[in-house]
Order: structure tokens, then sequence, then C-alpha cells
């Protein structure tokens, strides 16, 4: 489908069919398109029936539903008669849905197509109405002034990208021509149109002669397209016609009031009186195939009407627009060219679920389906709307359609090659029904049988009779055609057996057992009768269920094979479409049996917050982002910290029913459902602490200092990519460097054993002078309870105590009993950080870090980096910071390095650290800046909105993460290769990769420091996730120190910014000697 120029706004939009209980379900289809966004919120849709059957053709649907298009804006705008001032400034589009099709039973408007549309927001099916609506609104229509569209549904539309129409200072009718050779023009119609574009004829279904004076320079003739444009001059002309006798029998206030019904011709009548070519006597009583004869029971109602539409239309211009590139492909009555359209456009899978998509070969088509079992399908082959259990092999050729069959059933179906068979529903009086047809794909459907070429299953007749001993008389009745189309071969009813399904109808008809005078006592529908007969809001209510039936199992097969595939787009269909009970109970039933993958269970969790937050509405009931501690889900939560997974989904989904009423309810249970995902993803990163290796040494004596500092970390590339569950599931990369700013490690810790079996927490923030210093003191053991609540007062300190097995919480012993009899009395801990809040350059992980070592050191027991940056993860999940690995990596681990992590649990972080040229160091160190922008990062929700993107898998992200990888791939080798240049563009590359990953990281006065500063710098970013902080850059020259702030004081609207040297540590984690 194309992508949009312009999308067309319409004022109304008419869809016509031909018969009256066709009405509803499509008028519901339109309003489905329109809840799913296809369609303007402000078009009003309406469905129009023709007044009386047989249909009134083209031209009088036409008429009809201009009258009723103009009736409801009157109506609207507040007159009590129709009057055409409405039409002054209406944008209207008329689509016919024209006559049944054999291969779909909702008409050629509503048949699928294999192929979904790019970027959609809700997940929906394509078909030829939608290829069409797109065509119109966003390439054809665009620009046309006031009037209507008039358009059939019976084809394919394609339009090339770079078409335009100009539309100044135009009035009349204007038509669409796509290029098309002579040869196919024999069975459709061309316009013959002067060097102007002015049509002087329309030929329809002429011989080669006659149609080659339609001839352009390149050998194509002008092929009859299917839109048709008046404007809004000669909509009032043909307004008229529903006062006017006998063309008011076009239209329903017509036939309401008495007037004979009328069939006319939207080319051959409408348009055919404004060529040029003809006169009035050669209009009126022209004989011309698709039109109705004036020579016939009507002739005289008909000369009258084709007088009428002269004496109202003559004079009008008729103008013709050549679409250079365009292609029309119309479906018509051949088996074989419609399972050839499908089998060669698009994609073998579409909406379907498929159990061993190995055995759809790649020529194959299967379309809104489940299949089950060992089903194959052949290239050339089509399966759509069905339900089938296999064993089965459909054959190139074939096309089974709205089948539901189990393996017993369809056992017995015979199938060959070039079959289609296929389930209608139908309904006959009040009771509803399935009938089984079959046909060969190469039959001719209108051909009598006794013609040669003839075929029933691609076979002669005269073959079929003699195999089955069904008899001419058997299938046709007296003066009916005896076409395949008539013929009454379809058992629907036996006599004492009731319905008739596949296997005695279908089966039978395919050489399968069973008497002949079984089948002649049936009561039997001709595929004519069936299509009549067809319950077209039972079709598409299948069709629908098959749909929502295959959104939950992909979502299924999605979660369990920890899939990339978005699932947003299906969530909002699932809600737009009422099915969202079944869907979150599928989703229910993957988390609760999960506990061997609580990524798994995690990702459940959060696409049930998503399912919530559709329920709620878009932009209705609050922000995604907030508290989750509510007292009435506290039982749950407390099940799922507990391991009992399966009794928290079960108190998930049994409190989630007291908050559905509401878009603020649904919005806070969803905060609740992220909240209980965020425990598993804590537990599956819990899984990190087996790669924590502590040892046991020697105890410090009491009261001597263990003291350890840190440098901080600057982030080259990658960042995100560490994020859990990014991490964990898609993999991450990141190349980082451990730095001191103005040549100071600006983070440390020291601790002590002391004599009070109590614990005393002091913690400094900035520079000596300014510091803001925090003492906590533990003495009770309830005073660790708060160590999982991050802004608590001392929580890091708690949280490190715990984790670090310095003390056990919760426990029966108390603080006093553990500290005394573990360590022989209390510890004190002194942490300090030089660096602003909210920096970005690591602070906490890597204090968390520095903490450990210091507490590890000052009782007696050993570890390596390896263990701290895990011990690190392991904590902050403790803390429920939920925070990646990068920052600990960057800040313990010295020099430049490359850290991995592979898409699996346990996570477990790999670091290389980079083998770099001396001279490259230094000349990376002389071009590296910090600038501190003076932007305290305030958006707090950056991580849980970013997890939430990933989670939906929103294709953005997807994408980024995987760029995010290689550029950090391609960052390490830029320094291997000593290119600052390279290492530049990482950057930059990096910093755009950021706010896609969490867009608002830029703030607007950063923006403006980084567009000054642009000029001197080969790459800059901001720190670690953006929103404020610390800029980085990489300066073109060396020592650009002063430039920078020259540049930076020179440009209108940034204050508090400051300059800062940076200097590579080589040594990372540094333990300074005891004291």
């Amino acid at each position: 489908m194309s992508i949009s120029k312009q999308a067309f706004s319409w004022t109304i939009i008419v869809l016509t069919c031909q018969h009256k209980d066709s009405v509803y379900a499509f008028q519901r289809e339109l309003e489905i398109r329109q809840q799913r966004g296809g369609l303007s919120q402000r078009t009003l849709l309406l469905t129009v029936s023709d007044p009386q059957e047989p249909g009134l053709g083209s031209g009088g649907a036409t008429l009809n539903a201009l009258l009723v298009a103009a009736e409801h804006l009157s109506a609207r705008a507040g007159y009590t008669v129709v009057t055409a001032d409405v039409l002054d400034d209406a944008h209207i589009l008329i689509l016919h849905t024209g006559r049944d099709f054999p291969w779909d039973s909702c008409g050629r408007a509503f048949c699928w197509l294999p192929m979904e549309k790019p970027a959609q927001t809700v997940q929906a099916p394509v078909c030829c109405l939608d290829v069409l609506l797109d065509s119109l609104s966003n390439q054809v229509c665009p620009g046309s002034p006031p009037g209507v569209w008039v358009c059939s549904t019976d084809m394919i539309l394609t339009i090339p990208n770079t078409f335009e129409m100009s539309w100044e200072r135009f009035s009349g009718v204007r038509v669409l021509a796509i290029p098309g050779d002579v040869s196919y023009a024999t069975k459709h119609g061309v316009y013959l149109a002067d060097n102007q574009g002015q049509v002087r004829d329309i030929i329809y279904k002429g011989s080669e002669e006659r149609i080659r004076q339609a001839t352009n320079s390149d050998g194509k003739v002008p092929l009859v397209s299917g839109p048709v444009f008046f404007c809004r001059s000669v909509l009032e002309l043909l307004l008229k016609a529903h006062v006017t006798p006998p063309l008011d029998g076009c239209t329903y206030m017509g036939v309401d009031s008495g007037a004979p019904s009328l069939q006319i011709s939207l080319f051959l009548d409408l348009l055919l009186c404004l060529c040029s070519d003809l006169n009035e006597s050669e209009f009126v009583n022209g004989v011309r195939p698709g039109s109705s004869s004036p020579f016939g029971p009507q002739g005289a109602v008909v000369r009258r009407a084709r007088a009428m539409l002269w004496r109202i239309l003559r004079g009008t211009a008729l103008h013709m627009v050549d679409v250079p590139g365009g292609s029309y492909d119309y479906l018509t009555l051949s088996g074989i060219e419609h399972i050839n359209r499908l089998t060669k456009r698009g994609t073998g899978d579409t909406l379907s679920h498929i159990q061993h998509t190995q055995a759809v070969s790649d020529g194959g088509r299967v379309i809104n389906s489940v299949l089950e079992g060992d089903i194959t399908v052949a290239s050339g082959a089509v399966i759509q709307h069905c339900h089938l259990q296999g064993p089965v092999e459909v054959y190139p050729g074939c096309l089974l359609s709205g089948l539901d069959m189990n393996s017993s059933q369809i056992q017995q179906l015979v199938l060959t090659n070039d079959l289609i068979v296929q389930g209608h529903r139908v309904k006959l009086g009040e009771m509803k029904m399935t009938v089984y047809t079959v046909l060969g794909s190469h039959d001719d459907l209108n051909v009598s049988s006794d013609e040669d070429g003839a075929t029933f299953l691609n076979h002669r007749w005269s073959d079929f009779y003699s195999r089955t001993g069904i008899q001419p008389d058997d299938l046709w009745g007296f003066g009916k055609s005896h076409s395949l189309m008539e013929a009454r071969l379809f058992p629907v009813f036996r006599p004492r057996g009731g319905a008739v399904g596949v296997e005695f109808g279908v089966c039978w008809l395919l050489g399968g057992l069973g008497p002949l005078e079984q089948w002649r006592a049936s009561w039997r529908l001709s595929l004519r009768e069936v299509l009549y007969l067809t319950d077209q809001e039972g079709e598409l209510h299948w069709r629908e269920a098959l749909f929502f039936q295959v959104g939950r199992r992909r979502v299924q097969d999605n979660l369990n094979c920890q899939s990339n595939r978005g699932m947003l787009p299906s969530f909002r269909a699932a809600v737009l479409g009422g099915h969202h009970t079944d869907l979150l109970s599928t989703l229910d039933s993957i988390a609760a049996s999960s506990r061997e993958n609580l990524g798994v269970a995690a990702r459940c969790l959060a696409c049930i917050a998503d399912v919530l937050g559709c329920l709620a509405g878009e932009g209705r009931g609050g922000l995604r982002s907030g508290p989750a501690a509510n007292p009435f889900w506290r039982h749950a939560f407390y099940l799922l910290e507990q391991g009992d997974l399966p009794g928290g989904v079960q108190a998930l989904a049994k409190e989630r029913t007291n908050w559905n009423s509401r878009p603020d309810l649904l919005v806070r249970a969803a905060r609740h459902y992220e909240g209980a995902g965020q425990v598993l993803l804590r537990q599956a990163m819990m899984s990190s602490q087996r790669f924590v290796c502590i040892g046991q040494g020697a105890v410090p004596p009491l009261e001597e200092w263990q003291d350890v500092e840190c440098p901080a970390r600057l982030d080259f590339s990658g960042g995100w990519s560490d994020t859990p569950p990014i991490a964990f599931e898609h993999g991450g990369a990141v190349v980082n460097a451990a730095v001191k700013v103005d040549g100071r490690r600006p983070i440390g810790a020291r601790a002590r054993r002391i004599k009070k079996p109590c614990l005393l927490l002091v913690s400094s923030n900035g520079e000596e002078e300014g510091a803001v210093t925090m003492e906590t003191v533990c003495e009770q053991l309830q005073d660790l309870k708060d160590y999982c609540v991050p802004h608590a007062p001392g929580a890091l300190l708690k949280a490190v105590c715990v984790c670090s097995g310095l003390v056990t919480y919760p426990s029966q012993q108390s603080l006093k009993e553990q500290l005394l009899a573990r360590w022989g009395g209390g510890v004190e801990i002194r942490t300090w950080s030089l660096l602003p809040h909210g920096s970005g350059l690591g602070t906490s992980s890597i204090l968390a870090g520095a903490v450990l070592a210091a507490i590890y050191r000052c009782t007696g027991r050993t570890y390596d980096t390896d263990s701290l940056i895990h011990a690190v993860l392991h904590l902050e999940q403790m803390l429920t910071t939920g925070g990646g690995w990068q920052d600990q990596v960057g800040g313990l681990v010295g020099g430049v390095k490359l850290a991995r992590s592979k898409a699996c649990l346990p996570l477990r972080v790999e670091v290389e650290c980079l083998q770099l040229s001396e001279n490259f160091l230094c000349s990376l160190q002389e071009h590296l800046l910090l600038v501190y922008t003076g932007k305290t990062r305030l958006a707090r929700n950056l991580l849980q909105d970013t997890v939430r993107r990933w989670y939906s898998r929103v294709p953005s992200i997807v994408e980024n993460a995987g760029q995010l990888v290689d550029n950090a791939e391609e960052c390490a080798l830029a320094c291997r290769e000593g290119s600052l240049l390279r290492l530049g563009a990482c950057m930059d590359c990096y910093w755009g990769q950021k706010k896609i990953m969490a867009p608002g990281c830029e703030p607007a006065a950063v923006r403006t420091m980084m567009d000054a500063l642009r000029p001197l710098t080969l790459g800059q970013s901001l720190a670690g996730a953006g929103g404020g902080g610390f800029l980085y850059l990489l300066t073109r020259l060396p020592q650009q120190r002063d430039a920078v702030r020259q540049v930076l004081d020179s440009t209108q609207g940034l204050q508090d910014f400051s300059v800062h040297s940076v200097e590579l540590d080589m040594d990372g984690i540094s333990l300074l000697s005891s004291s």
C-alpha cells in the first residue's frame, strides 16, 4: 500500500450494495475501519442498498447514493428538504460493491489480500476496499475541488506514488485511464480521447480494430479504470434525477413514490452522453453491451431516460487523465486468475497461526487461518478463513476458503491440483448453516455445459456424468441456463439426515463413498443460489472470530518464542473488537505457566498492562507511569515476591476485575501490572548472583578504615542495550571509559568495624565546602525495612548491607545479635560523590560497587571486579531501581572497554579491555571535555517508559536496540584503529539513538548548547540516559576548554554551565592504604 502524501478529508463516504441484507454487515465494516483509524472520525459513513432487486446499474446506484448523501447532509445542516447548497463544500465518495463474487462470499470489496498495512497502529486486514480507499484518499483525490468521486470496488487499482493531477480552474467531469494492452481491452472498456484529453467516445468490449483507434504512441490504450469525478456544478444537475421521471426510478424516493425501477449505467449512460462524437439519436437509440436495451420490454422508458440525461447533462466537459505506470486488475469470475492474483502478491503468512510454518511453500498463501498439525501448502495454493487440523496436502492451483475441519473430516477430502473448496455461511429464513461447494479453478462458470471446453472440476461434463451417474436433468430445471453457475450440485439437506456436511457433499462430488440416490434425495443449491443466500453478517463474524483467535495464538507464540514482533496493534484491535476478555485470559495463562522463564512472565504482565491501557483509551485516565503500591494489590505482589507465580497471577487477575469501570482505574491497574512485572524482572535478574564469587581472608582490626575510590563513567556507545530486559532478551554491547573529572576520582567509600553493634551510615554529596551530608543510624533490624525504597534515607547503603551479607533481613535474630555474632561489633560506612545529582556519569551504580568493596574488605572477604559488577546488578534489583550493567563496568574497570551480555538468562556481563595505543589514549584525553549543562535530569520515568516501549516491541525501539549494539562494535573498532573521526561519528550516532530510546531526553537549552558547539566537535552526547547532567565532547582540536567556554558564554539563554577537564583512568576501582 502507498505511503500517504496527504490524506484526503472526506465529508461523506457512501457504500452501495445490491442486497438489502448486506447493509448492516457492510456498514459495520466501514465503522470498524473508522474505529481503527483508517477513516477520519469526522467522515459520515453510509451504506445504501438498491431500492429494488435486480439492481439499478452503476449509474442508477450513483444517482440514488448521491440523493441519500445530499439528504443526510441537508438534515445535518438543519434543512427540512433536500437542498444542493449542502454540496458547496462537500467531498463525497461513492463506492459500488457490484455483483456477487464466487470466490469470496462478502464480494470483491471485502476480499482479503495477502498483505498487511505497514506501520499500522491497529492490526487489521487489507481488503480490496482498503487498497482502493488508500489509493483514492492518498494519491488520486487530494487537491480535487468539492464534488463527488465515484468508483467501483471490483478491481485493484495501483497508482504510482509520483502521480499528480492539476485541478486549476477545473469544471465538469474527470475520468482516470490506466494504460493497457489491446488484447486485454477487448474484454473491458477504453476511452477514445482527443489530444487535449476531451473524451470523444467510450468503447466497451469493442473489436480490436475499433479499440486500436484509441492507441497511444506507446502502443497502449487508455483503459476505463473506475474513478470518476463530478464537480459541484454537475452534482446539482444529477440531483435533479430524483424529481425527474423516469430517472426518479433510479432512486429510493422515486420507488417509494411508485415510479417504475430503472437501470442505467455510469459509463455507458451517464458519461457516454458527454462524449463529443455521439449525437442525440445515437445516444438515445444505441444498443450497447452492458447497458439496458432501448428496444426491450422497458425500451420506451430507457429511451425517455436517455433523452432526459442528454437534456440535463449534454454540454458538460468530460476530461480524461492518463495514469502512466498505473495498473488495473479487474476481479473476474475466473478461479485460477483469482488464485494467481493472491499468490503473486504479498507474503505467505498473513494474519495466520501456522503450527508448522516450514510446510508453507514460498509461493503458497495462508490468509486469516489457523492451521494445526501436518498441513502442507504447495506453491500456487491458497488457504483463507479456515481452521484446519491436518494431516492434509494442499496442491498447486487450490483454494480452500471458509472451512472448519478437524483431522478426521479433512482426511476424507481427496484433493488434487486446481480445486476450489469453500464453506459458505448462508441464511435460509431464520435458519443459519454452512453450505460447502467445490469447483475446478479452470472451470468457466457461465458457459453452457454442452459447449466445447465446458468443465466441472476441470473435467468435461460427460466425464462427470459417467463417474457419478448424475444426469443433466438432475442439475438444471426447465428454462434454466445449463451453466455451472446454475447447476444445483451442492447438497444442503437430507430428508432424514439433516444438514449436509463437507463429508457427504463435497467429498462425494470428488469421488468419495455414498450412493447416488442419497445425493438425488438431498435438497441442493446452485452456486448462484448459494451466493444469493449468503449470510454476509455471519460470514464476516466467522472471519472476525478467526482473526482474533489467530491474534491470541500469535501472542502466545511471540511470547513463548521471545519474538521481537510488536503486539500492541493486535491488542488495540482486540479491545476495539470487544475480544479483550479472551486476550487477557490468554495472557494470564501464559504468565502463570512461565515459571521456568521469568523474563517471559514479566513480559506477559507488561502486555496485560498494555491491554488495560488500550481499554482506558489513548490519552485517557492519566499517565501510564506512576505509583504501584495500592494496598488492594498487596496480596498479589506478596505471592509473586514469595515465588508463587500461578497464585500471584491469579490474584492479580481477580483484583483486576475491580478496576475496569473507568479509564483512570484502568490506568492505575496498568501501573500495578507493570509493578508486578518489575517484581518478576528483578527475580529473573537475581540469577546473576551466581557469578558473584566471594572468598574469605583476614579480618582487619576494629576501627581500621578500608578506603575505596572510583572514577566516573563516560558512555561512548551502546547504552540502553545493557538495560534489563533488553540486555537478556536482545543482548547488549557498550563501549565506555573510566574517567577522572578535573583530575580527581569523584566517587568513593570507606568502611570500618566499630565496637557499638549498630550500622552508622553517612553519605556526602557535592564538593567539600557545599557538600550535603546525611547520617542514618540503624540500631534495630526494623530500621532496614525500607532498604528497597530507592528514595528512602540511606536506602543505597542499607541495601548494600543486606546484599553484601553484612546482615540478614528479615531475620529472627536482632540486628545487635547478628552484628556481634558475625563481626564482633557494628560497621560504619561513609560514602562521597563530588558529582551533582543526575550527572549521567553512573554515580549510584559505581558508588554501590565502591561500598560493596569497602564492606567486603573491612569484614575480611575477598572478591574480584567481575564479582563486583554482578553484585551491583543484584543489588540494584534489591533496591528496585532496575538499572543496567554499564555504569559499574565503566567505573570499576579502568580504561576504555567493550562490555557485552548475551540474549539469555542468567545474565552475565563479559568485559573486554580495549588494547589501545599510547598515542591514541593521549590524543583522546586531549580532545575530551565535559560540560555540566546546569540542567538536572527531571525525567525520573525515562527508564520505565523505555522498558514499556521495549515490552510493547515498538518497531523503532526494536530496530534501535540492534543499531545500538552495532554502533558499539563500530565504536570499539574505531578506538582500536585509533580514529578520532570515526569515534566522533559513533558518538553523534549514539546520541541520535538515545533520543529514539527516550524521547524528551534533550531539553531545549541542551539542544541550543549542542548546536552552538557543533563546529568545534567531532561528536557529542549527553552522558547516560540524557535529560540533563553532563554533556561530553570530542573536540576537533586538542585543548579546547577555553574555546568551548567562550562559545557558551556568547550563546544567549545559557546559564549555570561549567566546563571540566577529563582524564582517562586506567585503573578503575582503587583500594587505598588502610588507615
